[in-house]
Formats: structure tokens, sequence, C-alpha cells
């Protein structure tokens, strides 16, 4: 069948470390490297009853009460040949929620099969809603752009433009003006969902700035803890670029610009810079006017309608 794979994975045993509850009841002997490209997971309700057809056996598959109430019903036999075809597929691996007891049958053909089986106490919704969005995390469709990723007032801003033109100057002033480093000069883009990006650093240079004049920068150990943080949301993309003064720039903030980062647009502001300019101030009023737009109000569009009311009232 087709399956929603990813191009990236991740290890079987880090997911199954990031969510303690797990315990196990069969390791296979290839769980220290067994890698998983699935973001998806399954309920095989329907495969224990025997159907096959679209069956993909490269998610995780959870087993919760309805599973194991049916499977009550059938004999020791019954059983043996359930899981004798279930675990004939290279699961990924079986999570038994609710803390059901598990059935021997299921560990005697999990351990002839070579198939990693867990168990924990968690809701079964509860967990696969967890595990998906941790599987999602680790496996969704991003790419690596050159800019500043800070957190203002809650809202992920991504800085653009030429190198040399004041990312990571502006990023510095905000960062003393109490806002949050996320990433300097490599920023990951994750899609985590149909609308919406996350942004942070390759572990290797996170927390660290590169300062023209000075050098590099560990912005955690400078600032302290407050200053920085793992991961955003990428909310707002500022363009920085030299003050053309042939260029025509927006001056009512009534065109929406976008930038598209893996299938998702973000809105867009260009921000001329010059001499003179604070930036850092800008950055905040862009964050917060992005903010109020996200919460229904745009300024430029109320000005635009009481000037059309106005003319219509015959005030000019």
């Amino acid at each position: 069948m087709n399956s929603m794979r990813s191009k990236y994975t991740v290890k079987l045993k880090k997911i199954v470390e990031e969510h303690g509850g797990l315990r196990p009841l069969n390791l296979s002997s290839d769980y220290e490297t067994a890698l998983l490209n699935n973001p998806d997971v399954n309920r095989p309700a329907l495969q224990l009853t025997g159907f096959y057809n679209y069956f993909d056996p490269s998610r995780i598959q959870i087993m919760g009460r309805v599973e194991s109430t049916y499977l009550d019903t059938l004999s020791t036999e019954e059983r043996r040949r359930t899981f004798e075809r279930f675990m004939q597929h290279p699961i990924a691996a079986l999570v038994i929620c609710h803390e059901v007891s598990a059935f021997p049958e299921c560990i005697e053909m999990a351990k002839r099969f070579d198939r990693s089986v867990f168990i924990t106490d968690e809701d079964t919704s509860e967990f696969q809603a967890d595990i998906i969005h941790t599987l999602k995390k680790y496996l969704a469709p991003r790419v690596t752009v050159h800019g500043v990723l800070v957190e203002i007032y809650g809202e992920g801003v991504l800085l653009m433009g030429d190198s040399g033109i004041g990312k990571s100057e502006t990023a510095l002033e905000l960062i003393k003006r109490g806002h949050r480093l996320i990433a300097d000069d490599a920023v990951e883009i994750r899609r985590v969902s149909r609308h919406s990006l996350m942004g942070s650093a390759p572990e290797l240079i996170r927390y660290y700035m590169e300062i023209r004049g000075i050098g590099v920068i560990n912005v955690r150990h400078l600032y302290g803890m407050g200053a920085v943080k793992p991961e955003s949301n990428v909310d707002l993309v500022v363009q920085m670029e030299h003050w053309d003064r042939e260029k025509a720039y927006d001056r009512l903030g009534l065109t929406n610009e976008t930038a598209s980062f893996v299938g998702v647009d973000i809105p867009q502001v260009t921000i001329p810079v010059r001499p003179g300019r604070n930036l850092a101030v800008i950055m905040e009023l862009a964050a917060m006017n992005n903010r109020q737009k996200k919460m229904g109000y745009n300024a430029a569009e109320a000005l635009a309608n009481e000037h059309d009311a106005a003319i219509d009232a015959g005030l000019f």
C-alpha cells in the first residue's frame, strides 16, 4: 500500500526513551538500530480479524481495550494463529495500552518473529495522539535557511537578508531587551502541520552567535537560560535589505507579502536598513502588529475603511 513515509528517520529507541511510560515486554535483536520513517500509527483491529488489505507494517501498531476484548473471545489456539499472522509482518513495534495484560501467545510470537513489544498504562487515545506528535516532530518535511530566528513577544520572527546586513546584531539587541534567541546563521524549519512551521538550530551550533569583530559567543552562557529557547513557531518573516532610494516601499501596510517554506506560506514584511533606524524596536513592532492581525485587527485596513466612510459621508 502507499504510506506517508518520510525521507527522514528516527530511531525506535529514541522514541521509546522519550515516552518514559513504555516498558518492554520483548525487544527485537535490531532494537538498538531500528529506524522509523512513518509518522502515522495503526490500530490493528481489522488485522486481528484476518483482514490485511492496505496494512502498513512500517507504522507503530497500538492495541487497546477494544482489541484485547476481541482477543479474549478467542480460544488459545485461535489467538496463537492470529498473532502468528500478525507478527509475520515486519511491524515497527507493538504497544499495548491501558496496561492490559499481554496474551502469552502475543509474547510467544513476538519472540519467534523477533518483534518489539511494549506496554504502557496510558489511555490509548492519549498515547496515540502523543506518539503521532512526537513522530511528526522528527519526521516532518524540513529545510535549512540562512537567517536568524528570535522569539519576540511570543511570535517567532525569522530575520533574513544579505550577509552582513545586521541580522545577528539586531537579534543581539532584541536579546538585551528581553527576547529570546532560537537560531543564528542556520535555521532548520520543519512543517509540523498543514499551516504551521517550527524552527530550531542545528544541534552543533545551538545558542551560538557570530558577531563580526567579536567572534563567536554563547548566548546561553552570557545572558542566561531566559535568553534562549530550543525551538519556536515561525510566525513572521522579516526580509532586511539595504535602503534603495529608487524603490517604493509599502507605507500603509495594505500589501500582504508571504514567504513559502516546505509548502507553507508565512506572512512577510520587508524592512529597509539604513543608519539611524532602530531595528530592534521595528522588529518588536512588526511582531506585535503580526499578532494583532492574527487576532483580527489590521490597522491599515481600519484606516482605509474609516477614510472610505468619511468620503461617503461627504467629509472630504
